[in-house]
C-alpha cells in the first residue's frame, strides 16, 4: 500500500482503489501485515486493538511417521490511517512465531514467504469474525491473499461465522501464482488435501509429481465471485494463453473474468499541487515544466538546455521492463542530441551501474541513478519531455498515466495496458483526440528506433505542436474516480447475483 509498504505497481493500485471508494462514500478498510519494515510513525492513529487467537497447523515427524499439529497464534490488530485511508495491521503477537513479516524490506525477509501469507489469509478472516465485521465486499489481491477466497467459501461462510460477503480477486501478474505443497496448506490450519483436485487448486502442471502441488492463485480462480486483471488487453492476452497453465482456469470463469484498467492517485500524482517540485504548472500555465526540467538538469550536472529532449526512464531494471530496449535507449538518445536520465534498481543493476560509474560518468547528457527515490521520481516525470516504458510485457502500467499528468508523452512498445492507453500520434487509423504518444510494437532495438526517433525530432522541430500535446496529455481522465466507478458497478453486481 503506497506510500508506506509498496513494491512496484500494487501499492499504487491499493491505496488509490480505496480512497476512490472512500471519497464515493464507501465504508474502506485495507488489511496489511504489520511488516517491521513499516516505521510505525507514518501510521496515522495507530492504535492497539486488541489480540486474538488465529488456528494455524505445522507438520511434525516422529518415527518416521508425518502427522499434522494444530495450534493457536496470538496475533496482535493495530487500526491506523496511511495517506487518509483506514488501515488494519496485523502480525503475531506471540513469539514463537515473530519471525514473519520481520525483515528491513516488504518481500524477500528471512521469514517462508508462503507460511507467513497463508497466516495472514487466515488471520484476516479470524479478525472478521472476532471483531464482528461483516462486509460486503472482500477484495484480495494476487497470490499473496488469494487463499483467503479459498477459506471464505469453505470454512467461514460454509460454517456461518460471515454471511454477507462475495469475494473479488484482481491479479496484476499472471506469473505470480503462489505454488504449494498440500502439507504447506496447513499454515492456514486447515488441511489442504480437500483443495488438492483438479476442480479447485491443483496445479496441473504437477500431475503425476511426487509430490503434485496446489497453485494457490488458481483456486482464488475458481473461488471468487468475480475475477479482475488490471487492464482489457492483459485479460484478453491471458484467455489466448498470455495466462500461462492458468488460460484454461479462466477460460473456464471468463463469465466472471475482464480486465479494469488502474488509475492514477490524483492526490500522489498532481504537477498542480505536487510538494516534490521546484514549480507547479497545469494546462494553461506549463511555464513551471520548464522551470522543473532545468532544476533537474542543474541538479543532476547535465547541460543546461531547453532546446534538448529530455526522455527519462523510471523502472525496475527487470527483464519484464525491456531492459536491454533501456541501455539501447540510453545511447540511441545521446546520439540523437537528446538527453537521458534513468531512475531505476532491480536484478540488473550490476550492467546500469558500470555504465553509470565508466562510461557515462559526468557526461552532459546522460544520468543514470541506480537506486530508487520517491520524490526524484515525481521531480522527474515533472521534468520529462518524454518518458520511455519499453516493457516487454506489462499487465497495466502506471508509468505511462502518471508521465501524462505531468505533461511528458509516452514512448511505449504496445503490449497489455500501454496498448489500452497510448496512442501512436502518426496511427492514421486511431481518432486525433485519443493520441498521446509514441508506440512500437517489436522486442527489438530497430522497432524502438521508430518510435524514440520521432519523439525526438518532434520534440526538437514542432515546438507549437508538441506545447499542445503536453497540454491535451495533461486533459487525459486516467483518475481513479473512473476506475473505481466500474470496480463499484462489479461489487453491486456481484452482491446482486446469487
Amino acid at each position: 500500500m503506497a506510500p508506506l509498504a509498496k513494491v512496484g505497481g500494487l501499492g499504487d493500485v491499493v491505496t488509490g482503489l480505496a480512497r476512490a471508494h472512500s471519497l464515493a462514500g464507501h465504508n474502506v478498510e485495507v488489511v496489511l501485515p504489520f511488516y517491521s519494515s513499516l516505521a510505525p510513525s507514518d501510521i496515522e492513529n495507530l492504535t492497539h486493538v486488541m489480540d486474538f487467537g488465529v488456528p494455524k497447523g505445522r507438520e511434525k515427524e516422529w518415527d518416521g511417521v508425518k502427522t499434522m499439529e494444530n495450534f493457536t497464534v496470538q496475533t496482535a490488530m493495530y487500526t491506523g490511517k496511511i495517506d487518509g485511508c483506514d488501515v488494519i495491521l496485523l502480525k503475531p503477537a506471540s513469539t514463537e512465531n515473530s519471525n514473519i513479516f520481520v525483515g528491513n524490506k516488504i518481500y524477500g525477509g528471512s521469514y517462508n514467504e508462503l507460511e507467513a501469507y497463508l497466516y495472514f489469509c487466515r488471520a484476516s478472516l479470524e479478525m472478521l469474525r472476532a471483531t464482528g465485521r461483516d462486509p460486503n465486499v472482500i477484495h484480495v489481491h494476487e497470490w499473496q491473499c488469494s487463499a483467503v477466497a479459498m477459506l471464505y467459501w469453505d470454512v467461514y461462510h460454509a460454517e456461518g461465522m460471515l454471511h454477507n460477503a462475495k469475494v473479488m480477486l484482481t491479479i496484476h501478474n499472471m506469473d505470480n501464482t503462489g505454488e504449494c505443497r498440500q502439507e504447506e496448506f496447513i499454515a492456514t490450519g486447515v488441511q489442504g488435501e480437500s483443495f488438492n483436485t483438479l476442480e479447485k487448486a491443483m496445479d496441473e502442471r504437477t500431475i503425476g509429481h511426487n509430490p503434485e502441488r496446489m497453485c494457490l492463485l488458481k483456486g482464488a480462480i475458481v473461488y471468487s465471485n468475480f475475477v479482475t486483471t488490471v487492464s482489457p488487453t492483459y485479460a484478453a492476452d491471458a484467455l489466448r494463453g498470455g495466462g500461462g497453465f492458468l488460460a484454461k482456469t479462466l477460460m473456464a470463469s471468463r463469465g466472471k473474468f475482464m480486465g479494469v484498467l488502474n488509475g492514477v492517485d490524483e492526490k500522489l500524482w498532481d504537477a498542480r499541487l505536487d510538494p516534490y517540485l521546484p514549480a507547479s504548472f497545469a494546462p494553461g500555465r506549463m511555464e513551471g515544466k520548464a522551470i522543473c526540467k532545468r532544476y533537474l538538469q542543474e541538479g543532476l550536472g547535465l547541460e543546461v538546455s531547453d532546446e534538448k529532449p529530455l526522455v527519462v526512464c523510471v523502472s525496475r531494471l527487470v527483464p519484464q521492463k525491456g531492459i536491454h530496449l533501456i541501455d539501447h535507449a540510453i545511447k540511441r538518445t545521446k546520439a540523437q542530441g537528446g538527453q537521458f536520465v534513468l531512475l531505476g534498481s532491480g536484478h540488473s543493476d550490476p550492467p546500469f551501474q558500470a555504465m553509470a560509474e565508466n562510461e557515462f560518468k559526468d557526461d552532459p547528457d546522460v544520468r543514470l541513478l541506480i537506486f530508487y527515490s520517491d520524490p526524484l521520481s515525481h521531480l522527474m516525470y515533472a521534468a520529462a519531455d518524454m518518458v520511455l516504458v519499453p516493457s516487454m510485457f506489462e499487465p497495466c502500467g502506471l508509468t505511462q498515466m502518471i508521465a501524462m499528468e505531468y505533461g511528458a508523452l509516452p514512448v511505449v512498445r504496445k503490449t497489455g495496458g500501454l496498448a489500452d492507453t497510448v496512442f501512436d500520434v502518426d496511427d492514421g487509423s486511431i481518432p486525433e483526440e485519443r493520441k498521446n504518444g509514441f508506440v512500437f510494437e517489436g522486442g527489438d532495438e530497430r522497432s524502438l528506433d521508430d518510435a524514440l526517433d520521432r519523439g525526438i525530432e518532434y520534440c526538437q522541430e514542432r515546438k507549437e505542436w508538441w506545447a499542445s500535446m503536453q497540454e491535451k496529455v495533461m486533459k487525459s481522465d486516467n483518475s481513479w474516480e473512473r476506475a473505481g466507478a466500474e470496480y463499484e458497478r462489479l461489487y453491486r453486481a456481484m452482491q446482486s447475483a446469487m
